[in-house]
């Protein structure tokens, strides 16, 4: 890895979410700050990292892992974190945002972007850190927690995605009727309603898979209640799509059931689950069987919210809840924890 740090002095305020969080704009987000430090780092099969950390150096660890699969991190989701707080660090998966190669495919699986978290974490010297995903970053964030519980502090998951089929061909099947490539008459019954996408967005031919592409991307617009794009897709979204279909192909290169299987061994970390009730694009189900099998993690369910994760309502929650975890992690480093449990 190489890196430089930039970007302003360390802050002398108290890190402690009572004592001295950082002021709030009027959007409900932390101010707009550049990253302190930018790395890259070279993690085999091809692939280079963009690794950036943002906040305050001497703060608690915490580690971002964005949404898609194939989305990337973006200035905006910065703002999430309390730069009094906490050093945040924002990781660009494989083949995602400003990681090289963009959309590459070679050596991208779950397992491997897991392995990754504990390379950018020994790479930056963290012992253990809060972890904080939403949507696929929170399908990582459990995987990757599993794998490795001595190496997360606690857990912020919101807008809950587990991987499974049903999840999967649920939301295929809604697309594929939206665009037209299922007859409205027999979707429920087709096997795999995944296929017409993936045979599409997956083509070497241009003309086939663009249009497959932008319905795509479209009918997740739909779902968040944005306006569909004017603009055929661009190199970006074609690789956001491109991984999104080489992950749920391969039902996300997970097992059956694992990640619900797999809350035995984190069930003792501090959490929390922010859930978004009118969220379309991860329904709250996902969200219900997690909570079911963890009632040990702190619940948010927030009426009336979507799937945006930077929208008001989620935002704050998150916000929010970030607080809370960060103080019951630091409680406990303190032995405090019964204090505030």
């Amino acid at each position: 890895m190489d890196g430089t740090r930039r970007a302003g002095e360390k802050s002398v305020q108290p890190l402690g979410g009572k004592r001295g969080a950082a002021v709030v704009a009027d959007d409900g987000l932390f101010p707009a700050a550049a990253p302190f430090a930018e790395h890259r780092l070279d993690v085999g099969d091809g692939h280079l990292l963009h690794v950036e950390e943002c906040g305050n150096p001497d703060g608690l660890p915490l580690l971002f892992l964005h949404g898609g699969p194939g989305s990337g991190c973006s200035p905006r989701q910065r703002r999430l974190f309390d730069p009094r707080r906490f050093r945040a660090v924002l990781v660009d998966q494989r083949g995602c945002g400003r990681s090289a190669p963009l959309g590459g495919l070679a050596g991208n699986d779950t397992p491997a972007l897991v392995a990754d978290c504990e390379r950018v974490r020994a790479a930056l010297g963290v012992e253990r850190w809060l972890v904080c995903g939403g949507s696929w970053g929170s399908l990582l964030a459990l995987a990757y927690a599993q794998a490795h519980p001595d190496a997360v502090a606690g857990l912020v998951l919101r807008g809950i995605f587990l991987g499974s089929r049903e999840e999967v061909h649920g939301y295929a099947r809604g697309a594929a009727r939206a665009a037209r490539l299922l007859p409205a008459s027999n979707a429920d019954f087709v096997a795999d309603p995944l296929a017409p996408w993936v045979s599409r967005i997956l083509s070497s031919d241009p003309s086939r898979a663009l249009p497959a592409v932008a319905a795509w991307l479209d009918y997740e617009r739909r779902l968040m209640g944005d306006a569909p794009q004017a603009a055929p897709p661009d190199a970006v979204q074609l690789a956001k799509a491109r991984i999104q279909m080489h992950y749920l192909m391969h039902d996300c290169f997970l097992a059956p059931g694992q990640l619900l299987d797999g809350v035995r061994t984190i069930r003792q970390l501090p959490a929390a689950i922010v859930q978004g009730l009118a969220d379309l694009v991860c329904p709250p189900l996902a969200a219900a069987r997690l909570r079911a099998a963890w009632p040990e993690a702190e619940w948010s369910g927030i009426a009336h919210a979507g799937h945006g994760g930077l929208t008001p309502p989620l935002a704050q929650a998150t916000i929010a809840a970030l607080a809370r975890v960060a103080d019951r992690i630091e409680a406990r480093a303190g032995g405090r924890e019964c204090e505030i449990a």
